[in-house]
């Protein structure tokens, strides 16, 4: 062994003994690191402290999207993140309302894209004919908007019914396009049913007649379920929706499993899924992504004690699901640091 080469290999020991006293490295510690040893690689819920209801995310390219239910003036919140951790400010996706709509009650927003160039967004809003909630759907561009639409009216309302919110889209494993949403019911004190109707592949008009599929019948449900989306999982169709009242902390998460977007549709015996617990309460109202393999459950949830109050309001959490036997298993709500997507 040369003296140059020696000296190099002392060199690097010394380096690697002070990179593992920088970064804590000991055995039990609980922390990871990046491949650099840059930083900490855990997150704390939640991942958007301030009020961010009804969370929905896309990924386009590297970057994620997330859409939410009205808040600081904006009528759809839109914000952006690399790790579906860090969240920019919002930015307003729906600047402009459709004139047949009314400011204030636009909610529950959910993005699909159909084309490299081509978005499409399904929202609530207040429907000015009707005087009830109604769906509506806008096109742009690039996943973050500016939306327009440019219809002379809603896309559905059932207005005999309490008007209909909470749409979201779905492309199955056969290319096809569906749009599931529930009827306002609770708003006339009638039934909330989840229904499910075929999109045209432009995504701008429905074909066919609507299904329903799901409405309130299990004693945790309450009076109504809501926020419904469609996921496959090994082949199995899987409806997710949220139940009971959305400012009580008895709001939670259970899914049913269909034999198709037009059902039949039968609830899980292990619901809810995700219920309150002492760090969150009335968890919900909820979507899911992928991530290198992994799948996490985006939800709103209210700090215990403060449900109803608009500070924070709903906040987003970012817990993630694994699968047993097929079934899902929501590992939170999770208050504790935990690895990153």
């Amino acid at each position: 062994m040369t003296r140059s080469t020696a000296g190099r290999r002392g060199a690097a020991a010394i380096t690697l003994a002070a990179a593992l006293l920088v970064t804590g490295c000991s055995d039990g510690d609980e922390t990871t690191y990046t491949s650099n040893g840059s930083g900490p690689r855990m997150f704390t819920n939640p991942v958007v402290s301030t009020d961010a209801p009804d969370p929905q995310a896309i990924q386009v390219g590297n970057i994620w999207y997330l859409f939410h239910t009205n808040s600081q003036g904006h009528n759809v919140p839109v914000r952006t993140s690399s790790d579906l951790v860090d969240w920019t400010e919002a930015e307003d996706a729906l600047p402009t309302l459709p004139d047949w709509a009314d400011p204030g009650k636009t909610w529950a927003p959910e993005a699909i894209e159909l084309a490299p160039d081509r978005f499409l967004l399904y929202y609530t809003v207040a429907g000015r004919e009707s005087g009830r909630q109604c769906v509506g759907r806008a096109v742009a561009s690039a996943p973050q908007g500016p939306y327009s639409d440019d219809a002379s009216g809603p896309l559905i309302c059932q207005a005999e019914l309490g008007g209909a919110i909470d749409a979201s889209p779905y492309r199955d494993t056969d290319g096809s396009l569906w749009l599931l949403w529930k009827n306002d019911g609770n708003a006339i004190g009638v039934d909330t049913w989840l229904w499910s109707q075929r999109l045209a592949d432009d995504g701008l008009t429905l074909v066919g007649e609507p299904t329903k599929l799901l409405k309130q019948t299990e004693p945790w449900e309450g009076t109504l379920i809501e926020g419904p989306f469609f996921h496959r999982q090994d082949g199995r169709l899987l409806l997710f929706f949220a139940a009971n009242a959305y400012d009580r902390a008895e709001y939670a998460e259970g899914y049913a499993v269909c034999e198709s977007p037009t059902g039949p549709c039968v609830k899980a015996t292990e619901n809810p899924i995700l219920k309150s617990t002492d760090v969150a309460s009335g968890p919900g109202h909820a979507s899911m992504v992928i991530k290198d393999g992994r799948t996490w459950l985006l939800y709103h949830a209210w700090p215990p004690g403060q449900e109803g109050s608009t500070d924070p309001g709903r906040q987003v959490w970012l817990d993630e699901v694994t699968w047993v036997d097929g079934k899902p298993v929501v590992k939170g709500p999770t208050g504790t640091p935990q690895p990153r997507p």
